[in-house]
């Protein structure tokens, strides 16, 4: 790659890339993933109604719906670092 606004492209999107892995493999996903592995099944908790165990899911998921809009924020800014850093390389050819 002889253009630096490639690299930084390249760089930018497999940074973006490695942290939505990592996230994933980390996350509520990574860990049923693992148990499935290991063979075993989530056991139900005891004691809880039809409607709390709703609404214990419910409360889970809006948890986990933050968590991605801010991992999605912060991926938006590496693009748009990126993205700069191939601008900038652009301008640096045509005037270099």
């Amino acid at each position: 790659m002889s253009d630096p606004g490639q690299f930084g492209l390249f760089l930018g999107l497999g940074m973006a890339l490695a942290t939505g892995l990592a996230v994933t493999l980390g996350g509520p996903i990574g860990q049923a993933l693992a148990q499935r592995l290991r063979g075993g099944t989530p056991e139900p908790k005891e004691g809880l109604t039809t409607g709390e165990m709703t609404a214990e899911r419910v409360a889970a998921l809006e948890e986990r719906i933050a968590e991605l809009e801010g991992e999605r924020s912060s991926l938006e800014e590496r693009l748009e670092f990126a993205e700069r850093l191939l601008i900038r390389g652009q301008h640096d050819v045509r005037t270099g």
